[in-house]
């Protein structure tokens, strides 16, 4: 049993070790330069990673309301993945920051709750991971504590998410009382499609939707990512997303199939309503972290038509997008946190003949922003396509249609930024931008995963594979 305990929850297990060692520290009075103590974590996340990949077992635990599988512990991976490439982009931000353990420890424990979250199979467990994935990211996003944008965000983010969280919790309630169960297994067949039970659905999609910055519960989101530090926006943007996105894909497959016609009805209208809306907003933006708000508002449209297929490509075409969305936004944010970070500018008017002082830097973004518009041969193009693909198994194929003419849409204001860079000209462009290992590292780690996944198919298959 306690082997079982040891094995099941080991990715849990470990995280939660590294915040205490983190707390020890705290509390020990030692003191570590920054830059010691961003090396030490960055060890611990490495070893976090590569034991998720070992001694995988699929098992419950606490009266079936904990579940691991081999699926699981992928997903957890990949955050855990985009967790260690964002700590390594953060390095010019945390090395003159004055509570780097603390920034760790509330880092961390959203992505304990992440992992909690996916491995909930109870809506009970599946709150509680919730709430833990969300309540520090609020603190984070008042982490630049001298700026007042930077207070602004984190309260318009934790009032945004006590408004869904309530959402939620009210719709958990409601499912409960018509079901008598909180149990995953057991909810599908208390499931008639009344109309208390459609509500209650209703109201856990909404929640859902405020989560993943989906239309119209979006209004949020580009403020926040304006006015947090940019590690947190690209936090929010690829980790948190991502992880409400898995947790989506399996309650919608597992625990709402007998109101697939329904939810299908709703998906499919509020992913037309978030790639236009995203696409729209996106052209107007003059702030490259509020670009990239809508355009990671864009990216979720396109994620939703891969839910709305109902079918093995779906939830495998979505993980793999999420995949691909981890390499190709944090590469765009790796460039953007370091230039916020050494130069404190975020206008794209800034990124001006930034090719001249700075070509790797202009390649690397520019390589990201082809992959997130999805121009072949990057892995963005390939993600697009089966989600596509998976969509059109459902023959609405005026969805797919209009979907597709968003991406020329997008394709617009991705080249924009690249001509910024390559084409328009600037007296005083960014100067020459000194590159530390740690940032440097990450953007190799995300170059490569996006020329990788693009070029190799190894990948999705191997996504696949774990769902048969």
């Amino acid at each position: 049993m306690l082997n079982d305990f040891l094995i099941l929850m080991k990715q849990e297990l470990l995280v939660t070790v590294i915040i205490f060692l983190l707390l020890f520290k705290k509390v020990s009075g030692r003191e570590w330069s920054n830059v010691s103590l961003m090396n030490f974590v960055n060890v611990l996340l490495v070893i976090n990673l590569v034991s998720g990949f070992f001694m995988q077992q699929t098992g419950t635990l606490f009266g079936d309301m904990f579940r691991s599988s081999e699926l699981l512990s992928f997903e957890k991976n990949l955050l855990s993945l985009g967790t260690l490439i964002i700590s390594l982009q953060s390095y010019n931000w945390l090395k003159d920051h004055k509570h780097v353990a603390e920034f760790y420890m509330l880092l961390l424990s959203t992505l304990l709750g992440m992992f909690f979250m996916l491995s909930s199979n109870n809506l009970l467990m599946f709150y509680l991971g919730l709430e833990l994935s969300t309540i520090p990211l609020a603190a984070l996003a008042n982490f630049d504590l001298d700026k007042k944008k930077s207070s602004e965000a984190a309260f318009k983010m934790i009032i945004s998410s006590a408004f869904s969280s309530g959402l939620l919790l009210f719709g958990i309630s409601l499912l409960y009382g018509t079901t008598g169960t909180l149990s995953f297994g057991e909810i599908p067949a208390h499931i008639s499609g009344t109309p208390l039970q459609v509500f209650s659905f209703i109201l856990l999609f909404a929640g859902f939707g405020f989560k993943i910055s989906a239309v119209p519960f979006h209004l949020w989101t580009a403020d926040v990512y304006e006015g947090a530090p940019v590690a947190v926006t690209s936090y929010l943007s690829v980790i948190s997303k991502g992880a409400i996105l898995f947790v989506m894909v399996s309650v919608l497959y597992n625990v709402f199939t007998p109101l697939s016609g329904t939810w299908y009805n709703m998906v499919f209208l509020i992913s037309l309503l978030t790639i236009i809306t995203g696409n729209l907003f996106a052209l107007r933006q003059e702030n490259i972290k509020r670009f990239l708000a809508f355009s990671s508002i864009a990216q979720v449209g396109f994620i939703l038509i891969g839910i709305s297929g109902q079918s093995v490509d779906g939830t495998a075409s979505v993980i793999y997008f999420v995949l691909i969305y981890i390499f190709s936004n944090l590469a765009a944010f790796g460039v953007v946190n370091l230039v916020s970070a050494l130069t404190g500018k975020e206008n794209i008017d800034d990124y001006r003949a930034f090719y001249k002082t700075n070509p790797l830097l202009s390649w690397v973004l520019a390589i990201a922003l082809f992959s997130l518009a999805g121009v072949p041969p990057t892995a963005g193009f390939f993600g697009k396509f089966f989600l596509f693909l998976a969509g059109a198994a459902k023959g609405n194929y005026l969805f797919i249609a209009i979907a597709a003419l968003n991406m020329i849409i997008s394709f617009y204001y991705y080249l924009r930024i690249i001509k910024a860079m390559f084409m328009d000209a600037n007296d005083r462009p960014i100067p020459k931008l000194e590159t530390s290992f740690s940032p440097k590292a990450s953007l190799f780690i995300c170059v490569a995963g996006i020329v990788v996944t693009g070029l190799a198919s190894g990948g999705y298959a191997y996504i696949h594979s774990l769902l048969k």
